[in-house]
């Protein structure tokens, strides 16, 4: 199953619990962002395909983290002592796809997560056991 959403001026075709790189978000992360321009949706038994956009569908994503890159730009022209170098950083958020969800459908209650279980730790008076070889 997947679908191609707008997001901007870019279309994006995502599937369940893919990650995603869109243009910068202002959102913490963990925190859940949603995309309701959807184009065209594909499962194994339906196609849907918007004119030009699916009306009540909306995928529902989780913000991952703000990762950001630098690109250097540098300009050589020889033997005219011409050397230019310029930076850009482009900042993006990155999205988890968590629901893709069909007009009148309500996304799924978030599951906890599991409860860590640790072992007791040993007794300061005693000996950590040793191997018999």
């Amino acid at each position: 199953m997947y679908a191609v959403f707008e997001d901007g001026s870019r279309q994006y075709r995502v599937g369940e619990g893919e990650k995603v790189r869109v243009d910068y978000r202002d959102a913490e992360p963990g925190s859940q962002l949603e995309f309701k321009r959807v184009l065209l949706y594909q499962s194994a038994d339906e196609t849907r395909i918007g004119q030009p956009i699916i009306e009540g569908m909306r995928i529902i994503t989780e913000v991952v983290e703000h990762p950001s890159e630098k690109l250097y730009i540098q300009h050589f022209r020889r033997r005219k002592n011409y050397r230019r170098l310029r930076g850009h950083r482009q900042h993006h958020t990155l999205v988890r796809v968590r629901n893709i969800l069909l007009p009148g459908m309500e996304p799924p209650a978030p599951t906890p997560p599991p409860a860590e279980t640790s072992a007791p730790a040993p007794s300061p008076g005693t000996a950590p056991e040793t191997p018999k070889t």
